[in-house]
């Protein structure tokens, strides 16, 4: 297997495609769609969100300290596309997109009532890194879809065909290949003769 040397350049992929709904009191909600993003730490739970100083929703959030998080699906991704190529400056993206703002319990922001899942976030912290601005944030409520829970009342974001990015593309994460720890699990028949 040969492989070739390119420049320095972010090629982590694939990335959650999530829209954060953000919102300044006495102001119309706004969407801004978000690949940088991920999981900082567990407790106290932290999430962060990368956005360039340039971009509508930033100067919102820097002033407001809040936001939500709202995890996107395949139903979701024509919506997503939009909210990451449209301001909020020129286009209320609710209306446009047809999406309808849930009220959040722990910050101001609206959550996205299409979504699986709403995070609500408050600002820790905002890291200026270079061309986007880290904002590092405490989770302060999570809101679930009741549709998505199992049978054994488990919420199983999959039954949602969660969306993730790529490269400029747009994929649902697929089939599931394994659970954690699955690669070290004892087969059933075994586990049951140990059990006995």
């Amino acid at each position: 297997m040969e492989k070739e040397l390119w420049k320095p350049g972010n090629m982590l992929y694939p990335l959650p495609a999530i829209m954060v709904s953000c919102q300044e009191k006495g102001k119309k909600p706004n969407i801004i769609t978000v690949a940088w993003t991920g999981t900082v730490c567990t407790n106290p739970p932290m999430v962060y969100v990368s956005i360039r100083p340039e971009r509508y929703s930033y100067d919102i959030i820097k002033k407001s300290g809040e936001f939500v998080v709202n995890l996107t699906t395949r139903e979701l991704a024509r919506a997503t596309d939009f909210c990451g190529v449209r301001s909020g400056r020129e286009v209320d993206k609710f209306a446009e997109m047809r999406l309808t703002p849930s009220e959040s319990e722990t910050v101001l922001a609206p959550g996205i009532l299409e979504s699986p899942v709403n995070i609500e976030c408050r600002v820790r912290e905002i890291q200026e890194l270079g061309s986007h601005h880290m904002f590092l944030a405490e989770v302060t409520g999570v809101r679930v879809d009741k549709q998505y829970m199992d049978e054994k009342g488990r919420f199983d974001l999959s039954l949602a065909n969660p969306l993730i990015y790529s490269h400029g593309e747009y994929f649902d994460a697929g089939e599931r290949l394994g659970k954690f720890g699955y690669s070290v699990q004892k087969p059933k028949k075994e586990r049951k003769r140990r059990e006995k």
